[in-house]
């Protein structure tokens, strides 16, 4: 069935413990909704405490175009793979969505046009960050800027355009498919890896800029250092078994960390050395300055230090994978199992 025709659309949103957010994302999903198309929503649940799985299932039961479905692995590939499996028979389209981020009204619609339009098998969104307290807003603003996100297309980019990945929201399901859905191995960077394989396989991706979400970042350092870990580890997974996916500004980070390291030790025979640590400092001290100015927040100076947790999690993680997990290259097989999940 060709795009034009899709008339059977499944949203996924993968939870755990998002009874503050969970209602108001269904809501601003049934905003605006696609013309003559059946779009269900499946919240895939991995185990929450909060009370999140009794408020889906109040408001399943008012909604019959809205499922609960128990998720027992837990993480987010698995949540999508299961609700493919289970829901996703008759879909066209299929829409992953996060529980913690905020979407626009007409959502799906405008994803639908731009699968259309582009006769993408993917279209990626970008992701505006915005925060309430001091350090999650200092997070967020550096997060959208160069020194943040090392110019990512996905995060705050406003170009849109054919590209290697970004922050899922459509699929063509039949492309999905025969990708082979997520591999549930991956805890972090799922979606970058499947953009590889989706990529090889001959579909296209495609960053819309117009349809942009909200994100909250993480409020705590060491909640950011947590979260930067695990994507760095995840990356480092990804590059190993997609070696044509590494980019110059992921390589960059854990060569910079391995130098400062370096650098410092051996200042004592060589103080020149030192330049290297020193000149990063004066960046991220000219990103705060920047950052606070911009913003007329004291709050920006927090910019610099979010930053720099955001790079040295992210290089250790990376360092982490590469010495501790090991990964094989992947190769197209000859041919593709029709239902996603699992390892490949």
């Amino acid at each position: 069935m060709t795009i034009e025709a899709a008339r059977s659309v499944l949203v996924v949103i993968p939870t755990l413990n998002e009874v503050r957010t969970i209602e108001g994302v269904v809501r601003s999903l049934r905003a605006d909704p696609p013309a003559g198309t059946t779009v269900s929503i499946v919240v895939a649940d991995g185990g929450s405490t909060d009370g999140t799985v009794e408020l889906v299932q109040r408001m399943a039961a008012a909604d019959p175009a809205l499922r609960f479905l128990a998720n027992p692995r837990r993480i987010q590939s698995a949540a999508v793979n299961l609700a493919v499996q289970c829901h996703g028979a008759e879909a066209d389209v299929l829409v992953r969505c996060d529980a913690h981020a905020h979407y626009p009204a007409g959502f799906v619609r405008r994803l639908l046009d731009t699968l259309a339009r582009t006769r993408a098998e993917a279209v990626v969104v970008p992701m505006d960050s915005s925060g309430t307290g001091c350090f999650q807003k200092a997070v967020a603003w550096v997060s959208n800027t160069w020194a943040g996100t090392g110019g990512s297309a996905h995060r705050g980019g406003r170009r849109s355009g054919f590209v290697d990945h970004g922050h899922h929201a459509a699929f063509q399901m039949a492309a999905f498919r025969r990708a082979g859905g997520y591999d549930e191995s991956f805890t972090h960077n799922e979606d970058a890896e499947l953009d590889c394989r989706q990529r090889s396989l001959g579909s296209k991706v495609y960053l819309d800029a117009e349809i942009r979400l909200g994100y909250e970042p993480r409020a705590t350092v060491a909640g950011l250092a947590r979260q930067y870990f695990a994507y760095g580890r995840g990356r480092s997974r990804t590059v190993r078994r997609h070696p044509h996916s590494m980019r110059a500004r992921q390589l960059a980070l854990p060569v910079h960390l391995v130098v400062s390291v370096v650098a410092l030790a051996l200042a004592a025979w060589w103080p020149l050395l030192l330049l290297w640590p020193l000149s990063y400092l004066a960046v991220l001290a000219l990103t705060s300055a920047s950052i606070a100015a911009r913003e007329r927040s004291l709050c920006g100076l927090l910019a610099g230090g979010a930053a720099a947790v955001m790079h040295v999690s992210w290089a250790l993680g990376f360092l982490s994978g590469l010495a501790f997990v090991r990964e094989a290259a992947w190769h197209p097989p000859p041919f593709r199992h029709s239902a996603p999940g699992g390892s490949r």
